[in-house]
């Protein structure tokens, strides 16, 4: 029987929020079968938990913001990309501040973070969300389509009028039947326009942003020394996000994701349009590794003990 996972020990670190520029302390702890992800404002009079769920999203402006009671976590996504990626089902997120550290603006970080603290099976078994229907949104000239797809895939499509996007870094397929999340996905950081940038800080944004968390571009060129990690590492990243915001469904997902011109705001709007039809996705579970898709066999056995 494939199991749910959580870590073996409770891990801590510290970083820097990237829109308040305040240092967090976040914790990483245990959780029994079944809790799912919570996170904990641990830093309010009275500690407010926060299920990590799609209809908990509240602002997507610049991130997934969770909201609840009136507190509010920003900038979950990356955490909750590298989660997925490593197959954890059960944890307690306890955040010390109201966003998440950007550590380098990837979820590289979080995945070692989450190995260095071990990683266990539990005793129930491990649920998948299938997709059975197409569901489809669009806003604008935006648009994102779940499908049936025996398997996790994600075929992204980004468009910015800046010369350093040519065509071979504005699309992007990852079938994780053939790619690996930790060496082609989670590496992946989140960019900015110096333009947007210095808007942002007008408006009391991005106080915490800098070229060691983020890859920035002026009008013609990216400014970071080191270049790129990947080729397509604009697109890798949105992929990288919606891998985040998928897993507040609650589970894995089975099927593929297109999307033209991705962002939070549209993966969250598919996330809730597809639980608010029942009958175009199914919980399952798999007792056997020969009865789970090829995607999901390889994540099946990342960084278990």
């Amino acid at each position: 029987m494939l199991r749910q996972r959580t870590l073996k020990t409770m891990i801590r670190t510290t970083g820097v929020g990237l829109h308040t520029g305040a240092r967090v302390e976040l914790a990483l702890r245990p959780a029994p079968d079944g809790t799912g992800i919570v996170f904990h404002r641990v830093d309010l009079a009275t500690p407010v938990a926060i299920a990590a769920h799609a209809t908990n999203v509240g602002d997507t402006r610049l991130s997934s913001t969770l909201a609840q009671d009136g507190a509010s976590i920003s900038t979950v996504e990356h955490l909750m990309s590298a989660l997925a990626g490593l197959g954890i089902d059960n944890l307690h997120v306890d955040v010390a501040g109201p966003e998440l550290p950007i550590m380098d603006g990837s979820a590289g970080p979080f995945v070692f973070l989450l190995q260095s603290a071990g990683i266990v099976e539990q005793n129930s078994p491990k649920q998948y969300l299938r997709v059975r229907a197409p569901v489809e949104i669009r806003d604008g000239d935006k648009w994102a389509r779940f499908e049936p797809f025996d398997g996790f895939k994600l075929d992204f499509t980004i468009d910015f009028p800046h010369p350093v996007f040519g065509t071979e870094s504005r699309h992007v397929v990852v079938d994780f039947a053939q790619h690996s999340y930790i060496k082609e996905v989670a590496r992946a950081r989140t960019f900015a326009f110096m333009q947007d940038v210095e808007a942002m800080r007008e408006a009391g944004l991005a106080l915490g942003g800098s070229l060691h968390n983020a890859i920035v571009l002026d009008d013609t060129r990216v400014l970071n020394s080191e270049g790129l990690r990947y080729d397509n590492e604009f697109v890798k990243h949105k992929v990288l996000d919606a891998i985040g915001d998928l897993y507040l469904l609650g589970r894995p997902l089975i099927g593929q994701y297109t999307a033209y011109k991705p962002g939070h705001a549209l993966n969250n709007a598919l996330a809730r349009a597809l639980l608010a039809r029942a009958e175009a996705s199914e919980v399952v579970s798999f007792r056997a590794d020969d009865e789970l898709p090829s995607a999901w066999k390889d994540w099946a056995a990342v960084g278990a003990a």
